[in-house]
């Protein structure tokens, strides 16, 4: 079965290509005349021209599935869709030959089944053993030029298209670096937010208690130690929270969803949450995804004004995509302190937040977390 798929991926490749490679040579013979025109008139842009030229050699790529530079200019796609001409012309001519001997087959059984003459021909035993032997030669080459023909656009969409290793390592270097002072930076943001909270919290509060327990000692006053007994509950609560602010000790133990079931019941607001996960993922992945959804789960209450946040976690291929939806007044600032943290968060395990907040709402918050 799964070879057979594979033998229609590459029919379907081959036929797909030959069709393209005419559109690429109607695109190149209407943009000629006009990029003559351009240079003669010394003009150096023509972005809807230049625009089609890098859709066109971008979409051949993905049906090579063969990545394309960022930087790719229209110049290389043009000369990339001119060079791919001939080869889709010529996958197409043997396409059509495979078809034709096929075809031929076809109607050459069926009229000897009838007993009837083919070309004049009866099926004898020599003229049997010669068909047999030509047709299976004839397939042979007509596979071997489809794969030919295949391998010999990736290597033309690699070369043309595809980024140079020296410049893509160049960049995933740029990017590893400044992902690296992203986590530093948003370190260093938790450590003064976990101060923060300890200091004007937990730490006034338990001064309080202390203040309070010394009264009620000195003037054995029973409602001034229930108060004290309240406000220790009180912290003990505060610290707690802290904590899960910290690390979710849950989540080791219980899983994402488990852990997130806890969000949603310290929520200020109705949370309701869908996990569907088939397994779980990498501990990166949960931490990532956890903080992302109890973040945003507290903006939405805190600044957002919010009735209601859904939060659904999904499975797609080696994705985990986690998406949270509050119907608060919107107009959440990407750059600001709390997503940007969160971006640059989910940017250390190589993943990608997105913000949708128009002024208004809804607000959604797609996180795209890499599991491979």
């Amino acid at each position: 079965m799964g070879r057979a798929a594979e033998a229609l991926r590459l029919l379907g490749e081959i036929a797909l290509g030959a069709v393209t490679a005419v559109a690429g040579l109607a695109f190149l013979i209407v943009a000629a005349p006009v990029r003559a025109w351009r240079t003669a008139r010394g003009a150096t842009s023509l972005s809807a021209l230049d625009r089609a030229a890098l859709r066109l050699a971008g979409s051949e790529a993905r049906r090579l599935s063969v990545p394309v530079d960022e930087g790719v200019d229209a110049g290389r796609a043009t000369a990339y869709l001119a060079a791919r001409v001939p080869l889709g012309v010529l996958g197409g001519a043997v396409l059509g030959l495979l078809v034709f001997g096929v075809v031929t087959g076809i109607r050459l059984g069926w009229t000897w089944a009838r007993n009837e003459p083919f070309d004049g021909m009866l099926p004898t035993l020599p003229i049997l053993l010669y068909i047999g032997f030509s047709g299976i030669v004839l397939l042979f080459l007509d596979i071997s030029g489809l794969l030919g023909v295949r391998g010999v656009e990736r290597n033309l969409a690699r070369t043309m298209l595809a980024p140079d290793p020296t410049a893509a390592l160049i960049r995933r270097i740029e990017q590893l670096a400044e992902t690296r002072a992203g986590i530093v930076a948003a370190v260093d943001a938790e450590r003064r937010r976990i101060e923060r909270d300890l200091h004007d919290g937990l730490q006034q509060r338990l001064v309080a208690l202390s203040m309070l327990i010394g009264r009620a000692r000195r003037g054995g006053r029973t409602e001034l130690l229930a108060q004290a007994h309240e406000d220790a509950q009180r912290a003990l609560s505060e610290l707690r929270e802290v904590a899960w602010r910290v690390y979710p000790s849950g989540l080791d133990t219980l899983g994402l969803a488990e852990a997130l079931a806890g969000v949603a019941e310290r929520s200020s607001v109705p949370v309701h949450i869908r996990c569907d996960l088939s397994e779980r993922p990498p501990m990166a992945v949960e931490t990532a995804a956890y903080f992302v959804v109890s973040e945003t789960v507290t903006n939405a209450a805190k600044h957002a004004a919010a009735t209601g946040v859904s939060v659904e976690i999904r499975q797609e291929a080696t994705m985990v995509v986690v998406r949270i939806e509050d119907d608060g007044c919107g107009g959440a600032v990407p750059t600001g302190g709390g997503l940007s943290g969160l971006a640059r968060r989910v940017a250390a395990i190589d993943g990608r937040l997105l913000v949708d907040s128009p002024a208004g709402g809804p607000t959604v918050i797609t996180a795209e977390l890499p599991c491979g």
